[in-house]
């Protein structure tokens, strides 16, 4: 049986827990598969102040829900399984997974790794000469040919897909060939944030699109805006213009003279004066 001071420990551990479970707005759940010691010791001191990352028995962390009693926080209990680090933080969730994935690092795949994109293998000199080297290309689906001594990979190869296995063929020629494969770092499984379980695939956003699709967004409210003539800060200088531009023409066009218009009457009197001699000078009977 456990001893007296053992069960201590873990009761005040369980207490700590239920204090961070309290304390945090967000507490993050994240595989710690592929991840380096020293990988995450480097991510703890750069997120320091800003998360606090803690390694715990999935059952105290269990525990330290159940005696909380909130059902809220009983939506993690089901991520409790396998090697994982808590997070703690009070940070976007959308944010801490921005930094989680910025600390990640390629490297060299193994047989039976997960491909973190889709990888080619480009066309060119491989720097290896002819012999086994050629066969192993081959059986790994990329046409090659010699050349000055030397195997070429005829095109352009997509050898794996993003989220496919890699098998121990393509594994050894992408390593040959110093082709990194796979991502190293905390691959975050979900975020609990005030009462709300955000999944993995819901955390991941392709910065660029929503970046585009922002200033889209933007173009079509501010075309809209001044459609309507909608005054906001804005669209009120463009509305103004537009108002102005439309003012001088009426006053323009209704023979209005005012310190903006009093030029352009003049050039139009002008124009239709000459229009008018000219018609006349055709009129006349010639000689």
């Amino acid at each position: 049986m456990p001893s007296q001071l053992i069960l201590q420990e873990k009761s005040n551990e369980v207490k700590e827990i239920e204090k961070w479970l309290v304390d945090y707005k967000s507490i993050g759940v994240a595989s710690l598969q592929k991840v380096r010691a020293s990988q995450l010791q480097e991510l703890k001191k750069s997120l320091a102040g800003q998360v606090y990352m803690r390694v715990m028995k999935n059952t105290l962390t269990k525990l330290a829900i159940e005696n909380l009693n909130k059902e809220e926080l009983k939506k993690l209990e089901p991520l409790l399984e396998g090697s994982n680090i808590l997070l703690f933080t009070n940070l976007n969730p959308f944010k801490l997974a921005l930094l989680l994935e910025k600390g990640k690092v390629k490297t060299i795949a193994k047989a039976g790794d997960i491909a973190a994109f889709d990888v080619v293998v480009p066309q060119g000199n491989t720097g290896q000469p002819p012999g086994p080297f050629i066969s192993q290309l081959n059986a790994a689906g990329l046409p090659t040919r010699i050349e000055s001594g030397s195997v070429w990979v005829a095109k352009d190869t997509l050898v794996v897909r993003k989220g496919e296995p890699i098998n121990d063929r393509v594994a050894g020629v992408l390593s040959k060939l110093g082709i990194k494969a796979v991502e190293l770092g905390i691959s975050m499984r979900a975020v609990y944030d005030e009462g709300i379980l955000v999944m993995e695939d819901q955390l991941k956003i392709d910065i660029d699109a929503t970046r585009k699709s922002l200033q889209q967004n933007q173009a079509e409210a501010f075309a809209l805006a001044l459609g309507i003539a909608y005054p906001t800060t804005e669209t009120i200088g463009p509305l103004l213009q537009v108002a102005h531009q439309k003012a001088v023409a009426l006053s323009v066009g209704a023979a209005i003279p005012t310190k903006e218009t009093i030029g352009d009457l003049i050039r139009k009197a002008n124009a239709e004066m000459n229009s008018l001699n000219s018609a006349i000078e055709k009129a006349k009977p010639k000689a």
